[in-house]
């Protein structure tokens, strides 16, 4: 797959989870390409939220599109947004698929069984309930079994939402292939919002090389 350049950093890295594409629209606006499919000239940025300000606060859009683009402000919220409605309907695609589990019971069992790809907790949830889905996660890892990450992205209605509950706490992403790709949308919103620290390993970080 043909590497891109992120136009803060100069460093390149395979399209994915790595980094973020950026269109001109017919209006002449910056238009965020999650999908990377629009036409026209496209530019890339590294997709954490402090490369997308950094991109807005050097007016770097601008130079790389080779045209005067209209660029929003708020340009890092709305990418926010629009990675977390791709997160929360992929979560309901892989629910409706049976590839993910809501309630504390249920997923506890996929942790300790292996079969969970990543775990949420609702934002609002109880620090007691992060603790014990933390642990199941920890034994299962001691014993051998796969790293399982915790997620924390979503208040409780919004995984309600998203999962077809009124409320949410736990729920629990499986295997492959609705779950996988839901699995990969939430790491997408996780690393824009957080940073590659708590995801060190990734694909798209062991493709992302520095060249600066």
């Amino acid at each position: 797959m043909a590497t891109r350049t992120c136009i803060v950093t100069r460093a390149k890295a395979e399209r994915g989870n790595a980094l973020l594409r950026f269109v001109a629209g017919p209006d002449v606006s910056l238009v965020p390409d999650l999908k990377a499919s629009l036409p026209g000239r496209g530019c890339w940025v590294r997709a954490e939220r402090r490369y997308i300000e950094e991109a807005v606060k050097r007016r770097a859009f601008s130079r790389a599109l080779k045209t005067d683009v209209a660029v929003p402000p708020d340009l890092a919220d709305r990418v926010d947004r629009l990675l977390a409605e791709r997160a929360l309907g992929a979560l309901g695609l892989a629910r409706k698929s049976g590839r993910a589990v809501i309630g504390a019971a249920k997923v506890d069992a996929k942790i300790r069984s292996g079969e969970a790809a990543c775990v949420l907790h609702a934002t609002d949830g109880a620090q007691d309930g992060l603790r014990k889905v933390e642990q199941a996660a920890t034994a299962t890892r001691h014993l051998g079994g796969p790293d399982i990450p915790v997620y924390r992205l979503f208040d409780a209605e919004q995984l309600g939402l998203a999962l077809g509950a009124g409320s949410v706490i736990h729920a629990a992403v499986l295997g492959h292939p609705a779950g996988q790709a839901a699995f990969e949308r939430v790491l997408a919103l996780a690393l824009y919002r957080q940073g590659p620290a708590e995801h060190e390993g990734t694909a798209d970080e062991a493709a992302m090389k520095d060249t600066e």
